[in-house]
């Protein structure tokens, strides 16, 4: 391995010991992962989807396997944002040391901008990821991200709401992902989190009935790879704002694959539900992808990339 490689990054002036995040939903808030390796050793993580009241979610089944993948439908089960705010976070020091990315969504404007305001004090959180691109959900959730104005108004909402780095997470599933990135830039946001899941479906060939009881949901992990990293490449021309690469990253080389498209850091989703060791294995290995690569620190390719 290259001594004089660095593997740091940095998000809206918050540098990252590495740029690998686990993703919202696939990691919980952390405590269970921490009870296998220290989690410490990660960039960061994005914590559970947070809505303003608690949810139970969607009914079960949740999850129908693929070949390459796996299709979703847990639909945002979280505590609320109370509980986040006055349980979790506070006992959060004691198995994370490092900040974390605080994801919040919604089924109206003002969902966001209640959960934005109650996060805005918490010192653990570096950044406010906003959801609105879960397809999981019905009258919210991605509806907010397959409009170019209703994400614009999202951003210039939750915006005002906070004085915290704001990230939109957007959908793959919409005509013009860049437009509708270029929309949240223009509503206030300091950077942009991409992609959540295409949709998909499983049917069980002894019912003939759908495998997930909402019929369909989330289709993510290694298959939608190359569809995420089109997406973030397009994206990163297109805007000056940090972006978060995800879709289908599984590898150390799928991680330096996507920060040569563009991304300032990346997160790991689906792979952390297959293998718990994922994002620990990612970041041990992601030196020597780096060497393989030609890449000594990523500030260089993040300017070279941009800059063609």
């Amino acid at each position: 391995m290259n001594n004089d490689i660095s593997t740091k990054v940095t998000l809206s002036g918050w540098t990252l010991d590495n740029p690998i995040i686990p993703a919202s939903g696939c990691f919980g808030y952390g405590k269970e992962f921490a009870e296998f390796y220290d989690i410490n050793i990660l960039g960061s993580f994005s914590m559970k989807g947070t809505t303003p009241l608690p949810r139970f979610g969607n009914p079960t089944p949740r999850i129908a396997e693929c070949t390459a993948g796996l299709i979703n439908s847990v639909g945002l089960q979280n505590p609320g944002i109370d509980a986040v705010v006055n349980d979790i976070l506070p006992n959060m020091d004691s198995y994370f040391s490092k900040k974390v990315i605080a994801n919040i969504s919604g089924f109206s404007i003002e969902d966001f901008v209640t959960s934005a305001q109650k996060l805005d004090s918490q010192e653990k959180v570096a950044i406010i990821e906003v959801n609105i691109s879960c397809p999981n959900v019905h009258n919210g959730g991605m509806a907010f991200g397959t409009s170019a104005e209703s994400a614009k108004k999202v951003a210039e909402a939750v915006r005002k709401a906070t004085t915290k780095p704001i990230y939109i997470k957007l959908s793959p599933n919409v005509t013009s992902i860049v437009d509708i990135a270029k929309a949240c830039c223009d509503g206030g946001a300091d950077g942009l989190s991409l992609v959540n899941t295409l949709m998909g479906m499983r049917i069980d060939l002894r019912t003939h009935k759908p495998i997930i009881a909402n019929v369909a949901g989330g289709f993510s992990g290694p298959a939608i790879f190359p569809v995420a990293l089109k997406m973030v490449y397009d994206v990163c021309k297109a805007v000056d704002v940090p972006v978060i690469g995800m879709g289908g990253i599984s590898s150390a080389r799928d991680a330096v694959e996507m920060m040569l498209a563009g991304a300032d850091a990346v997160q790991v989703g689906a792979a952390n539900l297959v293998n718990p060791f994922a994002s620990r294995d990612i970041i041990l290995d992601l030196p020597n992808a780096m060497n393989e690569a030609g890449i000594k620190n990523f500030d260089e390719i993040k300017r070279s990339v941009r800059s063609k």
